[in-house]
């Protein structure tokens, strides 16, 4: 994928011994570093809702359709006369609750003392791509439902034809671009990212590799496997992609993701996602439990658009 977030944290060694990995089993600290280099670069949700809200009391309101303009248009003023007043409008009020995913995972003390720190990295590797699947798959498809400004590449006065070649594909997506920010002035939108599903990715990766679209040098996507921005526009995707069309979006405007922070004996976190190891004396093992208290949030529903009649 081509989005960086979160940023990487800092390595905890995989070559542990055995007295080392129960050190770091009673440290959430560590154990969080662990996890947030598992999930790092994965949640397309942080990366598409790119705004960062704290929810309070497990809720949280906002506006939306906002436009970035005053109701009132500049006028001139003489020497020593007086500015006019505006009233600054505001957008329609929506509330938000946040739910919290979580699992827990069981390490036993044999799994450690046989395998060291293997039984810990597939614990953690299993909570976080639970979350990640709960997290993006719920973030998606809120941005579906609300998302509802559709176009199609074989419209009158955006007419160019089905994605059947690289150059289809790219007139396509900058002439819908120019379209929808045309039929959003007031909001000032600047459409930056398609989201596709993998093998709608993969056949527009195919056809702008092959019709030499993409650098062959630096940032080579046949050896990175990732789309570098093009055109000023970047390509993404996710296996949690619900939606059957390509979306086009503005992610700096579309929302942002809203985190609770519960707090509690044990947690730490980072980035939303908490952790904390419970240690099961009765059964010589530890539980290790992740989870993240959010929800996600679409601000402006025409900062999206959803293509349709592209024929991958």
């Amino acid at each position: 994928m081509s989005y960086t977030y979160p940023p990487a944290s800092a390595d905890v060694a995989s070559d542990l011994s055995t007295i080392e990995v129960h050190q770091l089993m009673k440290s959430p600290t560590l154990l969080r570093k662990r996890l947030q280099e598992i999930l790092s670069q994965r949640y397309i949700a942080d990366f598409l809702l790119a705004g960062r809200f704290q929810a309070v009391g497990g809720s949280i309101l906002y506006e939306t359709g906002e436009e970035i303009f005053p109701a009132d248009s500049a006028e001139a003023i003489a020497p020593g006369g007086e500015y006019p007043l505006t009233v600054l409008t505001s957008g329609e009020l929506a509330a938000a609750k946040t739910t919290k995913w979580g699992l827990d995972s069981p390490v036993t003390d044999e799994s450690i003392a046989r395998m060291q720190m293997s039984p810990v990295n597939k614990a953690l590797r299993k909570l976080a791509n639970g979350n990640i699947r709960d997290v993006d798959g719920v973030a998606l498809a809120v941005i579906a439902s609300k998302v509802t400004q559709t176009r199609s590449v074989t419209a009158g006065g955006t007419n160019t034809g089905a994605w059947s070649t690289d150059d289809a594909i790219i007139e396509g997506v900058l002439a819908l671009k120019a379209w929808a920010e045309e039929q959003n002035v007031g909001y000032e939108f600047d459409y930056n990212t398609i989201v596709l599903k993998p093998t709608q990715f993969a056949k527009v990766a195919g056809k702008l590799i092959t019709g030499g679209l993409l650098p062959k040098e630096s940032q080579n996507a046949i050896l990175s496997g990732v789309i570098q921005d093009y055109m000023g526009l970047t390509w993404t995707t996710s296996t949690h992609v619900p939606f059957t069309n390509p979306i086009l979006v503005d992610r700096d405007q579309l929302g942002g993701m809203a985190d609770e922070k519960l707090g509690g004996p044990g947690y730490t976190g980072l980035d939303g996602v908490e952790v904390k190891t419970i240690r099961k004396d009765e059964s010589d093992s530890y539980l290790v439990r992740a989870r993240r208290v959010t929800v996600p949030v679409v601000l402006e529903p025409k900062a999206g658009l959803i293509i349709t009649d592209t024929g991958i």
